[in-house]
C-alpha cells in the first residue's frame, strides 16, 4: 500500500484566518475561486498596506529567522493579505444584509406580545396532512399559452386555484406569516357543525379525473394525455424513418420536409382517442370496488376548444367514447365535467365570453357522444363558476343573463353553479339559479371559507336551512342532485391557507343519504376507500392493502438466468474412471402472463389500496447500491 502524504508543517498566511472568515462562505461570500477583487487601486500600490489604508506596515514573517524576503515572496504574502481584507469585507456586507432581511420579516420582531407570537407558526413542525403525490403537484397554465402540464400531474383540480388567476396551493403555506392575518382567522368563532352522519349510505361516491392506481400501473391508464401546441406544429412534419416508430432522440419529426396540417392534426386526434379508450378501463375498475361517479378531465381532447387549433370530436372520437358510455350505462355510473377557471360567462371582456362558449360546447359535444340512457345523460352535467367579480357583482350577474340567453339548449341543459371560496357565496349565487333555472351545486369546503356572515355561520349546520331550495333547483329538471365535499389540512388556518385539500377526508357531510357526493381530495379513489372502510360503506370488503413495491396485475419481463460459475472438479476420477457430473440449475420460469383485461385491476387479491403518504409502494422499489468498504477490502488484502 503507498503511504499518504503527511501535512506539511509550513503554516501559511491563509491557514491563520480568524473563524469569522470562515463564517463568511456559510453567510453567502464568494468562494476564493469565484471572487472578484473590488480595490484594484489597493493592490497595484506595493509600498501601502492594505490593512491602514496606507501607512506602511511590514507583512508578518513565517519564522524568526531575520532573512531578508525575495520580491515574489513579499507579493505572496501582499496578496494574501488583500484576499483577507476581501473576505472581511464579504463577511461584513453578507452579515449587514441578513440583520436588514431579519429586520423585514415578521420573525424578527422581538416585541411582539406573547397572545401574538401565539399565531406564528412554529418553524420546523411536522405537516402530516401535506403528505402529496408527485403527480398532484399543480402546474397549472392557460390552454391557449401552449404550455401543458406534465402527463403525471394532470388531473384538473380547479379547486385548488384562485379564480381567475393563477395560484399554486403548495406555496401558501410557505408565505411569510403575518401575526394580525393568524390572530385574525385563528380567533373567528368555531363553526357550527351537524351531527348528522347519512348513515346508511345509498347514493353514489365519486372523485375527480384521475385514478392514482391506475395512473402508476404499467401500462399507465389515464384520460389527461396532452401536449403542447409547439409539438402539434413540430409533428406536422414526417418521422426522419416514417417505418419506425417515434423516438424522442432517434426518430423525431423531421423539420427541414414540408408540414402537412392533416398530419398534425392526427398526432392531437390519437391522443384524444386513447385518453376516451382508457375511460372504458377506468369505469371498469371504479365498478369492481364500488365506485360509482367519477368527474371527466377536461383535458381530455387537447385544445378542442382552442380558437386557432380547436377541432370536432365526432369525426374521429365517436366510437371510442360511445364504447365508453356504452361500459357506464351498463354499470350504472355516472359521469360529469367541470370546466376550467378561465370559463366565466360574466367576464367584461367579449374575448374570454367567446372563448367560454366554445369550451362549453366542446364540454357539450363530449357528454353528447357518450350516448348515454336519458337520466344519465341528464345527470351528465357540466359544473361551472360564475368566476370574477370585475368590481361589481350586480353588474356580472347582468353580463352572465345575457350570455347564459345566449347559448344552446344543449348546453343549458347540462350547465350548473358552483359557490367558490374566493368570491361567491351560496346566498349569492341560489337567486341567480332559480331565476334561470339552473341547478345549484354545494361545495361544502368552499361553503365554510367564503359564506354570508349576516345569513348563516361556518360549520355544516346552519346549511342545512338551504336544502330544499337548493335541491328543487335540480328536480325542477329532473336532475339527480349532486355536491361536492373536501376538508381543509389541519394545520391551515387564514383562508388562503383553508383552501388547499387534504389528502383525504375524515367523515361524511350531513347530506342527504341517497345523494351523488364527489370527494374532491388529493388520493381521489383512496380517499373514497377510507370512507368506504371507517363507515362500512358498500364495497369496503371488495379491495385490500397493496404489497408494498409488488403488483400482481401487470406483466413483468422474465428474471435472468443466474449466471453459471465455472469450478474446476478437485475430485479426481473414481475407480471406474468415470467423472462426477455436477448438478444442472434449473433456469427460472417466467411469471404468468396477465389477460389485457386485468391489468391494472389489482391482481386475485385485489390489492389497490395505499396507506395515507405510501403512493411509492405502487412503483417498484428503486434499487439500492451498496458502497463497498475500501478499508476493510484493504485489510483483507493485507491478510
Amino acid at each position: 500500500m503507498v503511504p499518504k502524504r503527511k501535512k506539511s508543517s509550513m503554516v501559511t498566511q491563509q491557514d491563520t484566518q480568524p473563524d469569522e472568515l470562515a463564517q463568511a462562505e456559510l453567510l453567502g461570500a464568494p468562494r476564493r475561486s469565484g471572487r472578484n477583487v473590488k480595490k484594484q487601486s489597493v493592490v497595484s500600490q506595493p509600498d501601502a498596506s492594505p490593512l491602514d489604508g496606507g501607512n506602511s506596515r511590514p507583512a508578518p514573517a513565517r519564522s524568526k529567522s531575520k532573512k531578508k524576503k525575495s520580491p515574489g515572496e513579499v507579493a505572496d504574502v501582499t496578496g494574501a493579505v488583500n484576499e483577507l481584507r476581501e473576505m472581511e469585507d464579504n463577511l461584513r456586507d453578507a452579515v449587514k444584509r441578513q440583520k436588514l432581511a431579519l429586520d423585514k420579516s415578521s420573525l424578527g420582531t422581538l416585541d411582539l406580545r406573547d397572545e401574538e407570537a401565539a399565531f406564528l407558526p412554529r418553524l420546523g413542525q411536522a405537516e402530516p396532512d401535506t403528505v402529496l403525490a408527485q403527480f398532484e403537484k399543480k402546474v397549472m397554465t392557460d390552454e391557449n399559452s401552449g404550455k401543458r402540464k406534465p402527463v403525471n400531474e394532470a388531473d384538473e383540480d380547479y379547486e385548488d386555484e384562485k379564480l381567475g388567476g393563477k395560484e399554486d396551493p403548495d406555496l401558501v403555506l410557505l408565505e411569510e406569516p403575518d401575526a394580525n392575518a393568524f390572530k385574525l382567522e385563528g380567533s373567528r368563532p368555531p363553526p357550527i357543525n351537524s351531527d348528522y352522519l347519512p348513515l346508511p349510505w345509498k347514493g353514489r361516491l365519486g372523485y375527480a379525473c384521475l385514478n392514482t392506481y391506475l395512473r402508476l400501473s404499467n401500462p399507465p391508464v389515464f384520460s389527461s394525455r396532452t401536449c403542447r401546441i409547439a409539438s402539434i406544429l413540430e409533428h406536422r412534419h414526417p418521422l426522419q424513418d416514417p417505418s419506425q416508430p417515434e423516438h424522442p432522440i432517434k426518430n423525431r419529426p423531421d423539420k427541414d420536409q414540408p408540414a402537412d396540417i392533416a398530419r398534425g392534426q392526427r398526432y392531437v386526434e390519437a391522443l384524444g382517442v386513447a385518453n376516451a379508450r382508457d375511460i372504458t378501463k377506468m369505469i371498469r375498475w371504479n365498478d369492481k370496488y364500488g365506485i360509482k361517479f367519477m368527474r371527466l378531465s377536461s383535458e381530455m381532447f387537447p385544445f378542442a376548444s382552442h380558437e386557432v387549433y380547436g377541432y370536432k370530436l365526432a369525426p374521429f372520437a365517436s366510437e371510442a367514447l360511445a364504447e365508453a358510455g356504452r361500459v357506464a350505462a351498463e354499470l350504472g355510473h355516472r359521469l360529469t365535467t367541470h370546466p376550467g377557471q378561465f370559463t366565466q360567462l360574466g367576464s367584461p371582456r367579449a374575448e374570454v365570453v367567446r372563448n367560454a362558449g366554445r369550451d362549453l360546447e366542446y364540454h357539450d359535444e363530449l357528454l353528447s357522444l357518450l350516448r348515454l340512457p336519458e337520466q344519465l345523460n341528464k345527470d351528465a352535467v357540466m359544473i361551472l363558476h360564475m368566476g370574477g367579480v370585475f368590481g361589481d357583482k350586480a353588474a356580472t350577474l347582468d353580463r352572465f343573463r345575457e350570455n347564459y340567453s345566449k347559448l344552446s339548449a344543449g348546453i343549458k341543459a347540462r350547465l350548473v353553479l358552483e359557490n367558490d371560496d374566493v368570491s361567491w357565496t351560496v346566498h349569492d349565487l341560489l337567486p341567480i339559479c332559480e331565476e334561470l333555472n339552473i341547478p345549484m351545486v354545494l361545495d361544502f369546503h368552499h361553503h365554510n371559507i367564503l359564506f354570508d356572515k349576516n345569513e348563516i355561520r361556518e360549520g355544516t349546520k346552519d346549511i342545512v336551512e338551504l336544502y330544499p331550495r337548493i335541491k328543487a333547483t335540480w328536480d325542477r329538471k329532473g336532475i339527480t342532485q349532486k355536491m361536492h365535499y373536501s376538508e381543509p389540512c389541519s394545520e391551515a388556518i387564514t383562508a388562503r391557507q383553508r383552501r388547499k385539500h387534504r389528502p383525504r377526508v375524515m367523515t361524511l357531510p350531513p347530506c342527504p343519504d341517497t345523494m351523488d357526493l364527489m370527494i374532491e381530495a388529493k388520493d381521489k379513489e383512496q380517499a373514497v376507500f377510507d370512507l368506504m372502510r371507517n363507515y362500512k360503506l358498500t364495497g369496503w370488503d371488495r379491495f385490500n392493502d397493496v404489497v408494498p413495491y409488488e403488483r400482481d396485475d401487470e406483466n413483468r419481463p422474465p428474471p435472468k438466468a443466474p449466471k453459471k460459475k465455472q469450478r474446476k472438479n478437485k475430485k479426481a476420477a473414481d475407480a471406474n474412471g468415470e467423472v462426477e457430473e455436477q448438478a444442472v440449475e434449473e433456469e427460472p420460469k417466467p411469471p404468468p402472463e396477465v389477460p389485457d383485461a386485468e391489468l391494472g385491476m389489482g391482481g386475485p387479491d385485489n390489492r389497490v389500496y395505499w396507506p395515507l403518504g405510501m403512493e411509492e409502494w405502487l412503483r417498484p422499489k428503486k434499487r439500492e447500491v451498496k458502497k463497498k468498504n475500501k478499508k476493510a477490502d484493504e485489510e483483507a488484502e493485507d491478510d
